[in-house]
């Protein structure tokens, strides 16, 4: 495993590709195995493939990371410190659609596996702004990825509240700011099933209708209040 490593470092693209797949092979199995890879220095391999002049090594070290992000919380930690989520985070922002999508991998698969500190900096990092862009892109497993990651960075958003006693849920603001609730709403039209129920069930669990808005009537359900509200008696209209 160390050998496919080495052979990272190599200055031909003709054998850094076969190398490249090797390692991606390797850290598609358990923890052992992707640990290995982070041990014989492969994540510092990989920070410098991000940035290769040739397209499909930047690809392939995405979706290596995205495997190596579906790990353990230290293994998602190791990739933090050699410093890879800054750019993953440009890709996922400007990088070809095929490279965008194993970026957004990579990161989603950290939402899901980090801790709360873990999450705290992928939003320092621009991910609520990166993902909430990537609902644009009208590709449905792209879109799934995406809101993967919002649901996980918003579910973590809801517990820092509860913990600390905040009026609102801080990453629920940051989506709105970025113009995730209309993406959010816009999903609902002319989605994918899946998307779909994603999307309204992000929207009910974390962007609640504002309480205002609603009234109870004499059964005691909420309905939706249109308007101006009628005045005690009724409405008066004056006649000419």
């Amino acid at each position: 495993m160390s050998a496919a490593v080495e052979l990272l470092q190599h200055s031909s693209p003709l054998v850094q590709t076969p190398a490249l797949r090797a390692v991606g092979n390797i850290v598609t199995g358990d923890d052992r195995q992707t640990q290995v890879i982070i041990q014989s220095g492969g994540l510092k391999e990989l920070l410098k493939l991000l940035n290769h002049t040739k397209k499909s090594i930047r690809k392939e070290s995405c979706w290596t990371l995205s495997n190596i992000t579906a790990g353990n919380r230290e293994q998602i930690q190791d990739v933090i410190q050699t410093g890879l989520i800054p750019p993953l985070m440009e890709l996922l922002s400007a990088a070809e659609f095929d490279i965008k999508k194993e970026a957004a991998w990579a990161i989603s698969n950290a939402t899901s596996g980090g801790t709360p500190q873990q999450i705290e900096y992928f939003v320092e990092c621009g991910c609520i702004k990166c993902m909430v862009d990537v609902l644009s892109v009208s590709d449905p497993k792209i879109q799934t990825v995406a809101l993967d990651a919002l649901e996980n960075i918003l579910r973590m958003g809801k517990q820092k509240q509860q913990e600390q006693g905040l009026s609102d849920n801080p990453f629920s603001l940051m989506v709105e700011q970025a113009d995730g609730l209309s993406k959010l709403e816009g999903l609902q039209e002319g989605a994918n099933e899946q998307v779909y129920q994603q999307a309204v069930g992000i929207l009910s669990a974390y962007f609640p209708l504002d309480e205002d808005l609603e009234i109870a009537d004499e059964t005691g359900h909420a309905q939706p209040q249109f308007g101006a509200p009628v005045p005690q008696g009724g409405f008066t209209f004056q006649q000419n």
